[in-house]
């Protein structure tokens, strides 16, 4: 049996909670982090393959004390989760430049500081996995959800150039896109709303706070199941560049793909006209 050493970011609920228990439960050591260490602790409960780390991701310091503390216990690391989320839901023109930057210090910045911290060693080691938690947001952006799309997609464009940067050291990338899935992202703790300050959008940001107010608790996806699913892809010799995370993630990955092979369909002739020397009469 495989005896990994996982780091898992926003470990005290939610998603990364799972993870951290399907981790433990499959064999492994385990460093579960987040901001309240005593929360963590409470929630994972007691192992000695358990390490509990404190760790705000949008402190490049603290990913750092935090990778220090995993090789201080364990020696090494195996397998890291950029999982910790944060979201900042409204229309981008309610949304304040301050509402902004917090969604992509945490939702980008936080995996960009915590994988900084490790890349060394998995280079040394010349193995490593580095997971990080997407979203269907990350494949089509939603109304409402300017800020969070904005945050995924450029988690993804950072993650396929990192793959191309780290492949050649043996070191695996993946990420995931979850659809609604269960978990703590849409309560009071975790979702911020937009203060109200344009008419225009009244009706309309008044229909979708309801929809994802009324979405907590009644996602259909389960937790448990994609945190054990990431276990056993993650037990394999080449993750997946990409795991698309549920059926309605799915559809959505298909919608994408659909609506872009239109827009090459509609245009492949002005498009492939734009080389110099061709024309174009467009």
């Amino acid at each position: 049996m495989r005896n990994d050493v996982w780091f898992i970011t926003g470990a005290g609920r939610g998603l990364g909670l799972d993870i951290a228990k399907a981790a433990l439960a499959a064999g492994h050591r385990v460093v579960a982090t987040g901001r309240d260490p005593e929360k963590v602790t409470k929630a994972v409960g007691v192992s000695e393959h358990l390490l509990v780390v404190k760790l705000d991701v949008t402190s490049a310091a603290n990913a750092e004390a935090a990778a220090q503390a995993t090789f201080k216990r364990f020696g090494r690391i195996d397998v890291l989760v950029n999982n910790a989320a944060s979201f900042y839901a409204g229309y981008f023109e309610e949304l304040s430049p301050e509402q902004m930057e917090l969604q992509l210090s945490t939702s980008l910045g936080g995996p960009m500081n915590v994988t900084r911290a490790f890349l060394p060693a998995m280079r040394k080691q010349r193995s490593g996995k580095i997971i990080s938690i997407s979203s269907s947001a990350g494949l089509m952006g939603f109304e409402f959800s300017s800020a969070y799309s904005a945050s995924k997609f450029a988690l993804e464009g950072w993650m396929d150039a990192l793959h191309a940067e780290v492949s050649p050291f043996g070191i695996q990338t993946m990420i995931v896109n979850p659809g609604f899935f269960r978990t703590e992202l849409l309560t009071e703790a975790s979702t911020n709303y937009a203060a109200p300050t344009i008419e225009d959008y009244a009706e309309r940001r008044s229909q979708q706070t309801a929809f994802y107010k009324g979405q907590n608790g009644k996602q259909g996806g389960d937790p448990t199941k994609l945190a054990r699913a990431l276990i056993t892809l993650s037990a394999q010799d080449q993750l997946p560049q990409r795991f698309i995370a549920g059926a309605d993630a799915i559809q959505v990955a298909e919608q994408r793909i659909a609506f872009l092979q239109q827009q090459i369909e509609t245009y492949r002739q002005l498009s492939n006209s734009l080389a110099i020397g061709e024309y174009s009469n467009g």
